[in-house]
C-alpha cells in the first residue's frame, strides 16, 4: 500500500474543498487561527511515519487530551473511576448541562466537558495542578518520543477568561458531591491541558500506545488499550459520534482546535488536523479525510 500517495491524493482534495467549516468562536485564542489548513500524518505499527499537508504546524489539541487524561486515571483508580463518570454515549453537545441535572452530577462519558472534568477532579487529588500538568506532559512526550510539547499559556488564558459554562458544569457536579477539589482549581487546570499544543505529526505519534502491541510502548495495559478505544469509537465525537463510526468505522477523538486523532487498531495512529469545525464541533475536513483514508486503506474495526 502506498501510504504517501493516498495522503497527498487527500491533502489535494481538502485543499480543492468549496466548505472548510467554522472556527471555535467561543476562545479568542482559537478564533483567530486561519481555517484554510490542512495536515495529515500516519505512524505504522512497524515504525515509518507519512505525512502531508501542514504537518508540522503546531495547533492547539483541546478535547484530544481528553484521551492522555483518561489514560492517567485509568492507570491510578482502575475500574474505580467508573463510579464517578459513565460510559454511555451522550446524544447531547460537549458542553451541555442539560444531562448532568436528570443524572445527578454523573457525567455520561470521560469525553464530554463534564466527564472530562470530573477525570481531571480525580488525577488532581492529594496533588498541585502543576505536578498533574507535568505528569500530562511527561506522558504525552513519552508517548510521542518528542520532548519539544508544550501547553500555550495564551489559549490557557483564553479559555480561563470565558471558560463560565464550564466552571457551571464543575459547580453543578460539586453540588451533587461529585467533586473532591475546588471547581476553579480542577477547572484551571482542565484548560491547560486543553491548552497542550502539537502538531499532527507529533500527534499521530503521540497516539501509538493506543495501536497495542509493542508500539503501545508499556505506558498503559492493554486492557486499558481496548477501553479507550471502545470509548473513543462510542463517544469520542460528542452527538456526532455515530456518524464519524459509520463514516470511518475507526475509533477516534476531536477537539475544537481541528484535531482528529485516529487509531486503526494493530495497524496504525492517525492524526488529521483543520480547523474549520462542523455542526457538533469537530473538524469539517479532517472527519472528510478519515474517511476518504479509510475507504482508500479498507481499514475498519467491522472488518
Amino acid at each position: 500500500m502506498d501510504h504517501a500517495a493516498i495522503l497527498e491524493r487527500i491533502t489535494a482534495s481538502m485543499r480543492a474543498a468549496p466548505d472548510v467549516g467554522e472556527v471555535a468562536r467561543y476562545i479568542p485564542e482559537l478564533a483567530s487561527v486561519d481555517p484554510n489548513q490542512f495536515g495529515i500524518c500516519i505512524a505504522l505499527a512497524d515504525g515509518q511515519v507519512f505525512a502531508s499537508g501542514d504537518a508540522d504546524r503546531r495547533f492547539s489539541i483541546q478535547s484530544i487530551s481528553k484521551v492522555f487524561t483518561l489514560a492517567l486515571a485509568l492507570g491510578r483508580f482502575g475500574e474505580r473511576l467508573w463510579q464517578r463518570v459513565g460510559r454511555e454515549p451522550s446524544g447531547q453537545p460537549f458542553n451541555s448541562i442539560l444531562q448532568l441535572e436528570h443524572e445527578k452530577g454523573i457525567p455520561r462519558n470521560p469525553f464530554i466537558n463534564a466527564g472530562a472534568l470530573v477525570v481531571t477532579d480525580a488525577i488532581l487529588a492529594g496533588h498541585a495542578p502543576r505536578e498533574v500538568l507535568g505528569e500530562l506532559l511527561r506522558f504525552v512526550r513519552a508517548a510521542a518520543g518528542d520532548e519539544d510539547i508544550h501547553i500555550d499559556e495564551a489559549v490557557a488564558r483564553s479559555e480561563t477568561d470565558h471558560g463560565d459554562r464550564n466552571m457551571a458544569l464543575a459547580h453543578f457536579m460539586a453540588a451533587h458531591g461529585n467533586f473532591e477539589n475546588r471547581p476553579a482549581l480542577t477547572c484551571g487546570t482542565y484548560f491547560h491541558q486543553c491548552a497542550i499544543e502539537m502538531t499532527t505529526r507529533q500527534l499521530a505519534l503521540a497516539g501509538r500506545f493506543l495501536i497495542g502491541g509493542p508500539r503501545s510502548g508499556g505506558l498503559i495495559s492493554p486492557a486499558s488499550v481496548r477501553r479507550i478505544n471502545a470509548l473513543m469509537l462510542t463517544c469520542g465525537h460528542y452527538d456526532g459520534s455515530g456518524d464519524f463510526a459509520y463514516r470511518v468505522g475507526l475509533p477516534g477523538k476531536s477537539g475544537v482546535g481541528g484535531g482528529i486523532l485516529v487509531i486503526a487498531p494493530g495497524r496504525a495512529s492517525i492524526a488529521v488536523w483543520s480547523p474549520g469545525l462542523n455542526q457538533h464541533g469537530n473538524s469539517q475536513l479532517g472527519t472528510l479525510a478519515a474517511e476518504r483514508f479509510a475507504q482508500a486503506t479498507g481499514w475498519s474495526v467491522f472488518g
